[in-house]
């Protein structure tokens, strides 16, 4: 089968389209045959640095959406010809960005007829790492305000949307250009970062999601009521002194969630939660994607067709 895999670390250029053995389902696996895959911050960065997955070779994307080719023993979810999409294991999992991509059963659930696999292949590993943060880390609640930094990133838009979707009102930060973006999602307010000082014009927030880092975070403790809570997807923020605010602070890794892609599935379904496509790229254009993604100008997500 078809795949993108690279021998060394460092820029796009590495990406390499090769030929490798096609997987098999072990049990409690499915075969999938990929449709579409996409391409998060966290596949450019382990490129460039290994991050967790160390030395190459390797073959990156944990985001999949296609058809179920196979079944592992076992398993009961899924039959050949079912279409799926999901997040695969994090971050040892990877491997969606190739024609073919063995998944653990209960990490794919059936996609929405309503969306297609292009739509499908943008959700799961962003729409999990939203609904994780707000849902199950800071339990958002109907009639809350939610600061979401960098709303219309990859996380931050599906997160407006989950956001107002749980009743909540939502001030997001984003860049004059992107403010369209972000209104059409659902955000209540949208501040212009390059342009006005969050942490002196926002107040009373019961939760912060930061996707930025660096000093985000403690600037936006601030922002929140006491009692609140702030939940980062980027940063450290342990050492913050959330003591003197009354707030908590958390920091979190996206995990393989089945109920949480039922969720997401469900939001999909109804269209209360669509993923906006900055760009579509063949799987042998993956580098091209990769670069696309550091340019730092992405709203919304990048996806890999098969």
């Amino acid at each position: 089968m078809r795949a993108i895999s690279q021998d060394v670390l460092g820029g796009p250029e590495v990406l390499k389209q090769v030929e490798v053995e096609r997987p098999h389902p072990g049990p409690s696996e499915v075969l999938i045959r990929v449709r579409a895959a996409s391409v998060n911050p966290t596949d450019w960065i382990h490129r460039a640095t290994g991050l967790i997955l160390g030395t190459p070779p390797f073959i990156l994307g944990w985001d999949v959406s296609g058809v179920v080719e196979q079944t592992g023993l076992g398993v009961t979810l899924h039959q050949p010809g079912d279409e799926v999409f999901g997040m695969l294991s994090y971050p040892y999992g990877h491997g969606a960005h190739a024609e073919y991509v063995v998944a653990a059963a209960r990490h794919v659930v059936p996609k929405p007829a309503a969306i297609d696999h292009v739509q499908a292949g943008a959700l799961p590993l962003a729409a999990l790492t939203a609904w994780q943060a707000l849902v199950d880390t800071a339990g958002l609640r109907a009639g809350q305000r939610v600061l979401i930094h960098a709303a219309a990133g990859g996380v931050g838009h599906l997160a407006v949307q989950i956001a107002k979707a749980r009743g909540a009102y939502v001030i997001g930060t984003a860049s004059a250009p992107k403010h369209d973006l972000v209104r059409s999602l659902g955000a209540d307010e949208v501040i212009d970062y390059t342009a006005a000082d969050f942490a002196a014009d926002v107040r009373d927030v019961d939760v912060v999601l930061d996707g930025v880092g660096g000093e985000y975070g403690p600037r936006s403790l601030p922002t929140l009521r006491r009692g609140g809570v702030l939940v980062s997807i980027v940063n450290h923020v342990r050492d913050l002194d959330t003591a003197r605010y009354g707030v908590r602070a958390a920091e979190m890794l996206v995990e393989a969630d089945h109920a949480g892609m039922r969720e997401v599935a469900a939001l999909a379904g109804a269209g209360r939660l669509r993923a906006a496509i900055d760009a579509v790229f063949p799987l042998a254009d993956a580098a091209r994607a990769h670069a696309r993604g550091e340019t730092g100008r992405v709203a919304g997500k990048l996806v890999l067709t098969v």
